[in-house]
This record gives structure tokens, sequence and C-alpha cells, in this order.
């Protein structure tokens, strides 16, 4: 069977782990209570907060995305109202009329992909903006080439541009791309195949079924 790799640090059922990106969080002083809604796109935003101050908990959540979902519950959080996309542009058109006129706190990477910041200024939400995290390529010199054969799941623009900044593309890898943003930020010269789900473990069992349909070749 062929390998199958994620990019990233936490392990995954099924596929083996390639490190190339890694999160660096700040150390921030904020003050929630004039805050109505907090507004988590990632994981990553959820431990971040939550290295700093347990108040977050108090507010009600809007979080985008089964991973930002788990955290926050395995953290003691509650979600005031989960995304039924996890692209961040229509997860803000799903909320807008939700928080207009709100004071919201947007817990954020340093680059973001999406308009989401943007949509809701323009429905009136009094969004605020907190920069609490950043995404890194890892030290190339730390990570091991996948074998040829290999399949690679990118799960995020960063992936793709770590990976690439580490490895030269072999042809006979196959990439596995978890939704269409990041499939955007895929050179042209790069085939894909793109879950129709957006989550690890539904870009995992894509990469099964397709080495066990070419091992029954």
């Amino acid at each position: 069977m062929n390998d199958i790799y994620i990019l990233s640090q936490k392990p995954f059922t099924g596929a083996k782990n390639l490190p190339v990106i890694v999160f660096d969080y700040y150390d921030v002083d904020i003050d929630l209570s004039k805050y109505d809604a907090l507004i988590f796109t990632s994981k990553n935003g959820v431990i971040a907060l939550d290295k700093t101050t347990s108040k977050w908990k108090d507010i009600d959540i809007y979080s985008i995305g089964s991973g930002t979902s788990k955290a926050i519950r395995e953290l003691g959080g509650e979600i005031f109202y989960e995304a039924k996309s996890s692209y961040g542009d229509h997860f803000a058109k799903e909320i807008e009329e939700k928080l207009a006129k709100k004071r919201v706190l947007f817990l954020r990477p340093k680059v973001v992909t999406s308009n989401l910041n943007s949509i809701l200024e323009k429905a009136g939400v009094l969004l605020d903006e907190l920069v609490i995290y950043e995404t890194k390529c890892n030290e190339c010199q730390k990570l091991s080439k996948p074998p040829a054969g290999s399949y690679i799941i990118f799960s995020s623009p960063s992936t793709i541009e770590c990976f690439l900044k580490c490895f030269e593309w072999d042809e006979s890898y196959q990439a596995v791309v978890i939704g269409e943003k990041t499939a955007s930020f895929m050179p042209s010269n790069i085939p894909y195949i793109l879950s129709k789900k957006q989550t690890i473990d539904a870009c995992i069992a894509l990469s099964k079924e397709k080495t066990d349909k070419n091992r029954k070749k």
C-alpha cells in the first residue's frame, strides 16, 4: 500500500506525519468582557487563546470546521453556532445577520485567505481582529522526503508552500487537497484530487480508496 502523509504534527489514524508547518502562538493581553461573540476559524486560534485566558468560554462562540469545534469542546467551551460550510466566505454569509451590530472578536492567524472580515464589516458587524498565532515552515533539514508513490494530503495553502519549499515534487506522488480554497494555491503543474468533504479524515479515506483501486488493477 502506498504511504499516506499529512503535513502536520497531529497524528491521524491511517497516515504518517510530515510536519512541514509549525505554529507560533502569541502571548496576548486582551479584555474579552466587551465582546458579544468570538469567531474561531482554526483549532490553533482556540489553543492560542486558551493559553492566555479561560474567560473565552463565557462568550458566544462561532466556530468553523469540525477540527475547530472539536478543539473548543475538548478545552471546555460550548459552541453557540457551528458553520454549515468550511469556507470562510460562506461562513461569513451564514452569520452576518446573526452578528449585525454586535461587538465581535475574530481570533485569527497572521495570514488569512478568506474575506470573512470584510464581509462581516460590510454587514454592520462591529468587528475587531486579534492576530493570535502564526503558521511557519518547519526547518527542512529536520524532514525526510516521502518515498515515491506517496499520497500527500494538503490541508492549507501553507502546507503547499512549505512542502514545496523543502522538497521537489515527484511525478509519482499523488496530491490530495482538502478544499477549493487550498486547491487554488496549488501550482498548475501539479495534478490533484479534491476531497468532497473538508476534513483530514475524509482526505485519508479518499487516499486509501485510490490506493486500493490501484492495487486491484
